[in-house]
């Protein structure tokens, strides 16, 4: 049912009067290519324009779904729709790196409840991404081989961190995991980004995505808090060492407290967690997804 001042609900004038998905033009952009280009000046205070897009991404045309309870076949049509709208961001010559993401729950600070996810494109590669593809280049040219690839091979060996594995994806709490119940869905193939993906393995990732975000909702019985983020590589360039996967970050360490990225974590970089990655691994392989 449509909600009363809900831009993203058809009757609202601002999108369709029916659709699956819908991308939508932010109405507050933080980056817009109306804005002057990313041109730092040398200096103590340098500055740059905020020269890229902000898309919103609607899952649904119903207010009040939350992503667990799309189908599969929906989340496929979103795949679908992130995978356009990232061809088409990539290929302009001003962006460098296209970020697919979703922050979910008031705890991390959603103010529309309506089913949705954003896209942002930017004309530099985000320093943790860029610091995150350095290590995975180092390890590429020093032992000849893809570090996810290899990450993945010992999750598989191990087995005490795999929450489930599909025919193309796998998805387990890393074993340095910096999140409450933090997940990984890694592509079994190596495979680089999202438009890579053969139609199997899109239909494969759907039905993951939706049994992870289930998981989680069911986890404490309640829609878990969480921010969802597409690992691709930069828009430019080669980049072999690169292994497309999904990080999901939730913030509920039990069902009464939020995990709060307080002074060790943001003065220091050092994440501090408050639960073991087995167990919160085993938690969620023997939580139902309903």
């Amino acid at each position: 049912m449509p909600a009363r001042g809900c831009p993203f609900c058809p009757g609202s004038g601002r999108v369709p009067a029916d659709y699956d998905v819908h991308l939508y033009p932010n109405d507050f952009p933080a980056f817009s290519f109306d804005n002057p280009p990313f041109s730092p000046e040398p200096g103590l205070f340098a500055a740059a324009g905020a020269h890229g897009v902000t898309d919103v991404v609607l899952y649904h045309s119903s207010h009040n779904l939350t992503p667990a309870q799309l189908a599969a076949d929906h989340w496929r049509k979103v795949i679908a729709l992130w995978t356009a709208r990232y061809l088409e961001l990539a290929a302009h010559p001003e962006v460098q790196y296209v970020c697919i993401f979703e922050n979910a729950g008031p705890a991390i600070g959603v103010t529309m409840p309506h089913p949705h996810g954003q896209i942002y494109a930017f004309p530099f590669v985000p320093p943790l991404i860029a610091r995150e593809l350095s290590a995975a280049s180092e390890y590429f040219s020093s032992q000849h081989e893809c570090l996810y690839c290899r990450l993945l091979q010992a999750e598989l060996a191990d087995r005490w961190r795999i929450v489930r594995e599909s025919a193309h994806f796998v998805a387990f709490v890393p074993y340095a995991a910096r999140f409450p119940a933090e997940v990984q869905i890694c592509a079994r193939r190596h495979v680089g980004s999202l438009p890579d993906l053969s139609p199997a393995e899109a239909a494969d990732l759907a039905e993951l995505i939706k049994l992870v975000r289930m998981k989680y909702d069911n986890l404490f019985g309640f829609a878990m808090p969480l921010m969802m983020l597409l690992r691709n590589p930069p828009a430019k360039g080669e980049h072999p060492y690169a292994h497309f996967h999904i990080d999901f970050y939730p913030i509920q360490r039990s069902a009464t407290k939020l995990k709060y990225l307080a002074s060790i974590e943001s003065g220091a970089g050092l994440f501090l967690n408050d639960t073991v990655a087995e167990d919160k691994a085993r938690e969620l392989r023997e939580t139902e997804p309903r």
